[in-house]
């Protein structure tokens, strides 16, 4: 997968967060319906030494504590009747019923509850963790599950399941610090191999660098605050196995029907959207997918892709997830000097809302998805390296870098220049983390910072001004002049 010298460094530098990952071992986990993340900590609790796998420990784990969707009238049974209080590992999405003042939770990958107020949160784990349980649209977690006989108020006593305790899934404790100081001991071509195996890409299945960062520039949203992308990419370039299957902290919409109230802040239910909860929400399949309210959900996402901020009525919210738009193309459309934004609904077919979104990326300069792309052998654990990307987001130190070293015209467009410093900053706490460690190395880093962070951001940019100049005359086609200072102070 990379040579043995990167391997030796892996098992030296990273002991506790590998795991060897086996394609076809890992097809058969993934068919049990367990994501990415999920199948690496899963295989790395089990293993050998030599990094072979358990497989039957793993499935008697699987059965007993991650039910299938099949398993869950064995499961109500046990709760009902022998009064058993069942533990499990589930996706669970929780939201506070204003009216009643109950917490309500639904585990997804049952279809359980079908009926409001057959799920409930029990008073003293809301009072307890009730912040943690309604942070995110879904969380993964070690639930434990019982049945009562309950009464809500002003309604006839009957059976309620309830959720009587919480623990989050989150299994490795990041030290980031420790992860910076380890990306020193790799060459940024052993990094690039490392970022694609932990991702679960085999990096020889890439023909070049440029493919490799492309398919890296994926992550952006993952490690950056309110990232925007768009990318259009043939079929088959693993768009929605990135975004669905490495981190429990985005949301991935596939097709259907999105609303205001789903994606910003529901009136009703006086309930915050996905976008306020998760790292980021990523549009897959965007062609197939519809938006009933369109005048309302592009007012929202002006407001909220320029600032972070959103009103809807008179609630008026904040969220810091990317918002990213994927659709397919065909390979004999792919040319950034045709209006290749005619692929994209309606609703994005205005100027100044696609002025708003950072970067493009050239899906089409990532390879499909082959055999030989899949990662093979000893790798970063997923879960760790998702870890890593969500802490990462918090780490503000990496802007501070990027806006006093780069250098453009007092005239430059605002929204250019925050996109480039915006896109520039994802990168380098992509490829170079340790930058903020070893500060006297800066301006020794400079080539590296400007060839592999700044000028692909660049390049994301004037992506999207060229199409904003295609759509609509009133934009240049051009972006600033944008440089990397020769020497930076290192007094922070």
């Amino acid at each position: 997968m990379y040579s043995e010298k990167t391997k030796e460094k892996l098992k030296t530098v990273f002991p506790q967060m590998l795991v060897f990952k086996d394609p076809q071992r890992n097809k058969s986990i993934s068919s049990w319906g367990i994501p990415g993340f999920l199948r690496d900590w899963l295989v790395k609790r089990f293993a050998r030494e030599d990094g072979t796998l358990d497989i039957e420990a793993v499935q008697s784990y699987v059965k007993e504590h991650i039910p299938s969707r099949g398993d869950w009238e064995k499961l109500k049974k046990r709760m009902t009747t022998d009064f058993a209080t069942v533990k499990i590992l589930a996706k669970v999405r929780a939201e506070l019923d204003v009216a009643t003042g109950e917490g309500l939770f639904s585990l997804p990958d049952f279809g359980f509850p079908s009926r409001k107020y057959d799920a409930i949160i029990d008073k003293s784990l809301l009072r307890e963790k009730g912040e943690l349980i309604l942070s995110s649209s879904e969380n993964w977690g070690v639930i434990e599950l019982e049945w009562r006989l309950y009464a809500p108020e002003g309604k006839k006593e009957k059976g309620v399941i309830f959720m009587t305790s919480f623990t989050p899934f989150r299994p490795y404790r990041v030290d980031l610090t420790f992860f910076q100081l380890a990306r020193k001991e790799f060459t940024l071509a052993e990094w690039l191999d490392v970022i694609l195996s932990a991702i679960d890409y085999n990096p020889q299945g890439f023909l070049d660098t440029r493919q490799k960062l492309t398919f890296i520039s994926r992550l952006i949203p993952f490690v950056e605050k309110r990232a925007n992308i768009i990318e259009l990419a043939p079929k088959g370039t693993g768009k929605s196995y990135v975004f669905s299957e490495i981190s429990k902290y985005g949301w991935l919409v596939s097709g259907g029907s999105v609303t205001r109230a789903k994606l910003f802040y529901d009136i009703q239910r006086r309930q915050p959207g996905i976008i306020c909860r998760q790292d980021y929400v990523a549009l897959d399949e965007i062609q197939s997918i519809s938006f009933p309210d369109e005048e309302e959900i592009r007012g929202a996402l002006k407001g909220y892709l320029e600032s972070g901020e959103f009103r809807v009525g008179d609630y008026r919210g904040v969220g810091e997830a990317g918002f990213v738009l994927l659709g397919n193309i065909n390979y004999k459309l792919t040319s950034t000097s045709r209006n290749m934004f005619t692929e994209l609904p309606s609703i994005f077919h205005e100027s100044a809302l696609l002025d708003r979104f950072h970067g493009f990326i050239r899906g089409w300069d990532i390879p499909r998805m082959k055999e030989n792309m899949k990662a093979s052998g000893w790798a970063l654990s997923a879960e760790y390296f998702s870890e890593i990307m969500h802490c990462l987001r918090e780490d503000i130190r990496y802007r501070d870098i990027v806006d006093e070293m780069l250098a453009y015209p007092k005239s430059a467009d605002t929204r250019d220049t925050e996109a480039i410093k915006r896109l520039t900053t994802a990168l380098m706490k992509l490829l170079m983390p340790h930058i903020v460690i070893d500060k006297t190395n800066i301006d020794k880093e400079m080539d590296l910072i400007a060839k592999y962070c700044l000028k692909p951001a660049i390049v994301m940019r004037k992506i999207i001004r060229k199409q904003l100049h295609i759509m609509d005359r009133e934009y240049d086609d051009k972006v600033p002049e944008i440089k990397l200072k020769g020497k930076i102070h290192n007094s922070r």
